[in-house]
């Protein structure tokens, strides 16, 4: 039997003083709480017999995933099937109590909470991710695996995984700032989950839920 371990890790916190959701947008890198969150998860795993560790694109996803390589002595591949969710809000402020649900400007992008029709459908999300995991479990065989991604693709992912409706509530979601969701491959095959928190003593300050997800 050949155990493979593919560790999703949601990036740490970011520098994000006006509180907006910035999805894809360039410029959102790790504020200090992140890189001290980056660097607790990397001394986390130093001990794990990582080969591979990847990374969405974007510059949050990369600082966090390169002190994990660093201490493995490998590089960060990038792979954007693991990007942020597309999301017609992008750049906007859209916290519980920013207004924006009840704005009759914003009623269209609402109409359908369930594929949702403000961003990229949840299966769209949950199949790209499970490309990337997949492409791991193939390429770190019998060893692990980390993969820098963002809270709702890592979310999509373990839900289908696990056989569970995509759509849900964003306040029940179990996938905090540099959170690690770790999923476990027999011979290629699914085996179940576990998710644990190894930078929870370090305060992400200035966070605010957000209608769409944590900001």
């Amino acid at each position: 039997m050949t155990l493979t371990v593919v560790h999703l890790l949601r990036h740490g916190k970011v520098q994000n003083p006006d509180n907006i959701l910035y999805g894809r947008l360039p410029g959102f890198v790790l504020a200090d709480s992140g890189i001290e969150m980056a660097e607790a998860v990397a001394a986390h795993l130093a001990e794990n017999n990582i080969t591979r560790v990847s990374a969405s694109s974007l510059e949050r996803a990369q600082q966090t995933a390169a002190p994990i390589a660093a201490s493995h002595g490998l590089t960060v591949g990038t792979d954007d099937r693991v990007i942020e969710a597309a999301n017609q809000f992008e750049g906007s402020r859209v916290a519980v109590r920013d207004g924006a649900l009840v704005d009759p400007r914003n009623w269209m992008k609402l109409r359908d909470p369930f594929t949702p029709s403000w961003g990229e459908a949840y299966l769209d999300i949950a199949h790209r991710m499970l490309g990337a995991i997949y492409a791991a479990v193939d390429a770190a065989a019998g060893s692990e695996a980390v993969i820098v991604s963002h809270q709702l693709p890592i979310v999509s992912a373990r839900r289908f995984l696990a056989g569970q409706r995509l759509w849900h509530n964003p306040a029940t979601r179990e996938c905090s700032v540099a959170s690690i969701t770790s999923l476990r491959f027999e011979d290629g095959v699914y085996q179940g989950d576990s998710y644990a928190e190894p930078a929870a003593h370090i305060p992400a300050v200035n966070n605010r839920i957000s209608a769409m997800g944590a900001l």
